[in-house]
């Protein structure tokens, strides 16, 4: 059993349709038929959406990835119409709002791996490779892999796990022109989001994307290299054969498993109420995370 601790009464807002709650955002259509994306400030661990809530979340999840938009704009275009605040909406839908296009979604997660952690080094481990591909022997808890990889999951439902699946299995499922592109795109967008971290002393260890078609063009879709959907290490930090410190929700993943929570991941009991140091160590490591990539300060 997993899924939203306390699953949330979505806003009405006239002109807009509520379609969807999901681990982090709230989506709905407005008249003109565009999506209109809103980035609360919850938080996820080990498949359940937290009954404490992390402030700011939402805004800074929103602010990094139109940030990362522009930076990737001469690579692949993006869905985002406007930043504009919808006519009705409350004031706290300010600055985590987003207009979208309406897009004819890819049904896969497209993660990209440059470096060797999670669930990848759980299948490294048990047969050198990753989602079917190869990988040198010799390879530890952090280690850079020879070259960057595509690494797909199948999408799941809020409290499941996404499944890692073959390239294969992709083009089985969306065809072979679209698998390439996918890859193609995932890897570009991947590659570029690591130079341009590493130049600011941060390790894009891996991370996810989604992407759409408007037509025949493939379009970036959702959030991009953020916190959430990403893998960011202190470069000055790194040290392969252990856990690398991150700028994501590890001391929440920390303290969860901690006998001070009393919380036992194997049991069908929800997650308790974070303390507050925990959200305050937590919320500090999304600030540090934009002002380190951006070079603005948060306020």
């Amino acid at each position: 059993m997993s899924g939203f601790v306390e699953k949330p009464e979505p806003i009405q807002v006239p002109g807009l349709v509520h379609l969807h709650t999901g681990k982090v955002r709230e989506l709905y259509q407005n008249e003109a038929g565009d999506l209109v994306m809103v980035a609360s400030d919850r938080i996820s661990a080990f498949d359940w959406v937290l009954p404490t809530e992390i402030p700011d979340k939402g805004r800074i999840l929103t602010q990094l990835s139109l940030w990362w938009f522009d930076q990737l704009a001469d690579l692949i275009p993006h869905h985002v119409l406007s930043t504009e605040l919808p006519a009705g909406a409350p004031a706290d839908w300010e600055g985590r709002t987003l207009v979208c296009k309406s897009l004819q979604m890819v049904p896969v997660e497209c993660v990209a791996r440059g470096y060797l952690t999670g669930s990848g080094l759980v299948e490294y481990n048990e047969s050198r490779t990753v989602c079917g591909l190869a990988l040198p022997e010799g390879l530890v808890d952090g280690s850079e892999l020879p070259a960057p990889i595509f690494t797909p999951a199948t999408k799941a439902a809020v409290g499941d796990h996404d499944e890692n699946v073959s390239y294969e299995e992709v083009a089985r499922q969306v065809g072979a022109d679209t698998a390439a592109r996918l890859r193609q795109a995932t890897l570009a967008v991947y590659s570029r989001g690591r130079d341009i971290a590493r130049d600011r002393g941060i390790i894009l260890a891996d991370t996810k994307f989604e992407f759409g078609f408007d037509g025949d063009t493939l379009v970036l879709a959702d959030e991009v290299l953020t916190a959430d959907s990403s893998r960011f290490w202190p470069a000055d930090q790194w040290q392969p054969g252990r856990s690398q410190p991150s700028y994501d929700k590890q001391h929440v993943r920390d303290w969860l498993t901690s006998a001070e929570s009393g919380w036992d991941r194997k049991s069908e009991q929800p997650p308790p109420v974070l303390p507050q140091q925990v959200v305050d160590a937590t919320r500090a490591k999304y600030v540090e995370a934009y002002e380190r990539l951006t070079g603005m300060s948060w306020t």
